[in-house]
């Protein structure tokens, strides 16, 4: 079915005579076929978004419509892969069309020719329904690919054909109940917009691993979550996404870069291939799935971007996956958001951006979540979504800041001026903040015990009262204070610098395992603890503050993974040795 353009603003176009076409339907704009999507319908006249640039386009070009919803392709080939916004692979586009993505080019989103190993685990004869396995691939050498039934197709399995397969060969035949046969390829399709099934949801109750301190043991997000990361320019959005990437412990991660700048998308796609997964020692690409929507590219094609990301998110966490979805950021979302709604002509909301910015970010995280997969075998898996934010000059007082906070349940909020005082990650530890303490207590208390929770509650009840004392330090200078609050300070620092501060480049540091993080924090407040005792008895102060296991617990943070348990009962002992030492030598207050 087509109709005819009367109008052309931007990436917003208008065309007549068509009737029959629904909302969400692509079609395909003038000579050049471009990529398009049906916002909304007034009679036969169609309000569509563009992907693509529009100049040179006209009143009077034909439009096509496709009859479908905007979808992805789904089946093996996406691991180790880079799409633009709309599932293009951009590697295949630049060896069809060289360095520029050409206007209108359509190359499929995986590769028809690639030969796949099918290994059957359905029989003939076995009665199936959506979502059961019928056989694996191994798409590459970390991620087992599960092959699945499509949703809607459910009955008899009548053959099953192992070997080497294109993802389009049919490798299965199912019977329905009416007698109708199926032909399964390899590829399924799914309208992005509409999230995928599941059986059942669950309250998310396990932790997710990042390796950085001040995330999991002060700001925890539980697998199956959503997060918030906003900060300024310059206050490490990116640096603490590509952390979470490279150290996270989940299967998949979708890497979704919406409208960024170019040359920081180009050092993800620089860097990406050449991380090595920390897990196995393979390329960290070998499970990562790569958007790159920079900001130059048409700015309607951002608002697909989340949206295809979360759907190939989904299709994976169907297998039984924990996978990660990373979008940097979901300003740059919201702009493409506010671009289309004022060429529609629509009622604006605060700052000009849509009154439905709200929903469309809920509608974006509540696909998160802990699931039971669809399926009669039970498969369990999990979508956790983290957005960058980006408001203009750190203001998280504007509109998609606010919404954000309203929706996700951590905000990690960074701050400049602890980036620029070299203090990464720069997570503001007095204006972040978490809401699944309460349903991640019970897995630390059972990993650690009480003292897990106990020292993390210290912890930030003694960098609470820092910032309390700060106030004091400006007016009066440090050596008002009394001996006890001087110790609180010097806890504090030991806090910030010996254990919140990391350093990427260093092995021994760029990630920490529960056990050693519980073990570090109880080592400062076991510090703290016996320092207040001594103080009690009239020890001076300054003398505890330069016992030589001071210094040693400074460095503790870079003991090695194998034997930091050793080396910490180590300095334990020897600090304990030392406090006793100055107690027993009779210091006057």
């Amino acid at each position: 079915m087509s109709g005819t353009i009367t109008k052309v603003s931007g990436p917003l176009v208008v065309a007549e005579g068509l009737g029959d076409a629904n909302v969400s339907d692509v079609v395909r704009v003038g000579t050049q076929h471009l990529i398009g999507e049906i916002l909304n319908m007034t009679g036969d006249r169609a309000s569509i978004q563009v992907y693509e640039e529009t100049s040179g386009l006209g009143p009077g070009a034909e439009v096509v419509t496709t009859g479908m919803p905007m979808s992805v392709e789904l089946g093996p080939g996406m691991l180790d892969n880079i799409y633009d916004g709309i599932q293009r692979p951009l590697p295949e586009i630049r060896a069809v069309a060289g360095d520029s993505i050409t206007r209108g080019i359509n190359v499929p989103a995986l590769n028809r020719d690639k030969v796949w190993d099918f290994v059957p685990v359905a029989k003939p004869g076995d009665r199936v329904t959506a979502g059961d396995v019928l056989g694996t691939v191994q798409e590459t050498s970390a991620i087992l690919h599960k092959i699945m039934v499509p949703n809607g197709v459910s009955g008899e399995v009548q053959w099953v054909e192992s070997g080497s397969h294109v993802i389009t060969d049919v490798i299965a035949l199912v019977r329905d109940e009416k007698g109708k046969d199926h032909e399964l390829t390899m590829i399924q399709r799914w309208p992005v917009r509409i999230a995928r099934p599941y059986s059942r949801k669950y309250v998310p109750a396990r932790p997710m691993n990042s390796g950085q301190r001040i995330i999991d043991t002060m700001f925890p997000i539980a697998k199956g979550g959503t997060a918030a990361v906003p900060g300024p320019f310059g206050s490490g959005k990116t640096v603490v996404q590509h952390q979470l990437a490279k150290w996270s412990d989940v299967d998949i991660v979708v890497y979704i870069g919406c409208g960024e700048r170019g040359n920081e998308m180009t050092d993800v796609l620089m860097e990406f291939p050449e991380l090595k997964d920390p897990r196995n020692g393979e390329p960290l690409m070998k499970r990562t799935v790569l958007i790159a929507n920079t900001s130059d590219m048409p700015v309607a094609a951002r608002e697909a971007s989340i949206y295809t990301g979360i759907t190939i998110a989904e299709y994976f966490r169907d297998m039984g996956y924990d996978v990660a979805v990373l979008a940097d950021s979901t300003s740059r979302w919201a702009e493409a958001l506010r671009e289309m709604s004022g060429r529609l002509e629509e009622m604006p909301g605060e700052e000009g951006y849509p009154a439905y910015l709200a929903s469309r970010l809920a509608q974006f995280y509540e696909r998160a979540g802990v699931v039971e997969c669809m399926g009669q075998d039970e498969r369990r898996g999990s979508v956790t979504a983290i957005g960058a934010v980006s408001p203009p000059g750190g203001d998280i007082s504007e509109p998609v800041s606010q919404a954000t906070m309203r929706i996700v349940k951590v905000f990690w909020a960074l701050d400049s001026s602890l980036a620029y005082a070299r203090h990464f990650p720069a997570i503001n530890w007095l204006t972040s903040y978490s809401l699944y303490l309460d349903t991640l207590a019970p897995w630390y208390t059972e990993q650690f015990g009480e003292a897990y929770m106990a020292n993390r509650t210290k912890a930030m009840h003694i960098l609470q009262e820092e910032s309390e004392l700060q106030e004091i330090v400006r007016l009066v200078g440090q050596d008002a204070l009394s001996p006890a609050d001087r110790l609180t300070m010097e806890t504090a620092k030991m806090i910030r610098e010996d254990f919140l501060q990391q350093n990427a480049f260093v092995d021994e540091d760029a990630y920490s395992s529960y056990a050693k993080q519980f073990r570090l924090m109880d080592l400062v407040l076991r510090y703290d603890t016996l320092c207040r005792e001594a103080l009690d008895k009239g020890v001076n102060m300054n003398a505890l503050f330069t016992i030589p296991s001071r210094e040693l617990i400074g460095r503790a943070k870079m003991a090695d993974a194998k034997t930091f348990g050793a080396d910490y009962d180590a300095i334990e002992a020897r600090m304990k040795k030392e406090i006793a030492e100055v107690i027993a030598g009779g210091e006057d207050a």
